[in-house]
């Protein structure tokens, strides 16, 4: 069992309980209020600037805790204020200590997108994305068989909310393309090693459309990883461990954006 099935199964266990809490005709109902979503893929694409991408990210499987002083609501402020194209949340509470609490708070505070962070396998995480004002979704490729993530991609769509589609491969790039998914996010972290690698990302950023919007994830720690890995046609920088384990995550980001 890898980590990502030891993830998704300790998560549907806890996605049980939530849904006995709040059905999800109430989220629905919730959702038909929520203000419009913002424009995720046009803050991504923009051709003017790097796009980043600033995860809020507390802790992971593989590092541990990595920002103590962790409080969502400064941080994405701060993120803000000095260049983020769009913020991720991350709201898996058991690996990664998030919560949908910190994305609720950061949705109202920040006038740029809100991506969920997050391991999706029901549509009742994406109706509880969009009431608590995401703007878009994570839909992980490896995670999920072609048929579950296309439904999840379409019921994502149907209440308005942008997809992130994340891929490892060749194969899962094949069946998010199928799909019709606009923006791919290239994760460069082996699920089994969880170690990072710019190279394969630069290797699948090649073999992505250029209609499509380019993200990449993973492994990027410098403004000069930025610029390598631009000039293979990433549109976007998803960065979320080095910002966080910042004295100052603001002035890191600028320093990124900058060089």
């Amino acid at each position: 069992m890898t980590i990502l099935d030891k993830i998704i199964d300790k998560n549907r266990e806890a996605l049980e309980v939530r849904k006995k809490a709040i059905p999800e005709a109430i989220l629905l109902e919730k959702a038909t209020r929520m203000p419009p979503v913002k424009n995720f893929a046009a803050a991504v694409s923009r051709k003017d600037r790097f796009n980043i991408i600033a995860e809020l990210k507390k802790a992971s499987p593989s590092k541990g805790l990595i920002r103590e002083d962790f409080v969502p609501e400064m941080l994405c402020m701060e993120l803000e204020r000095n260049g983020a194209a769009a913020l991720s949340i991350l709201t898996e509470e058991f690996f990664f200590l998030g919560s949908p609490v910190y994305l609720q708070k950061v949705a109202k505070l920040v006038k740029i997108p809100v991506l969920r962070k997050d391991f999706i396998f029901d549509p009742y995480q994406i109706h509880e994305a969009r009431a608590l004002g995401a703007d878009a979704v994570l839909l992980i490729a490896a995670a999920l068989d072609e048929k579950t993530f296309n439904s999840l991609y379409q019921t994502a769509k149907t209440v308005g909310l942008h997809v992130l589609a994340e891929i490892h491969n060749r194969e899962e790039l094949e069946r998010t393309i199928r799909c019709g998914a606009k923006i791919i996010g290239i994760n460069c972290r082996d699920l089994k090693t969880f170690q990072t690698d710019l190279g394969a990302t630069e290797e699948l950023l090649a073999n992505i459309p250029d209609d499509r919007i380019k993200v990449a994830e993973s492994g990027i720690r410098n403004h000069h990883d930025i610029v390598r890995l631009s000039g293979c046609g990433a549109d976007a920088f998803l960065i979320g461990e080095t910002l966080m384990r910042a004295a100052s995550p603001g002035a890191e980001l600028k320093k990124m954006l900058e060089g």
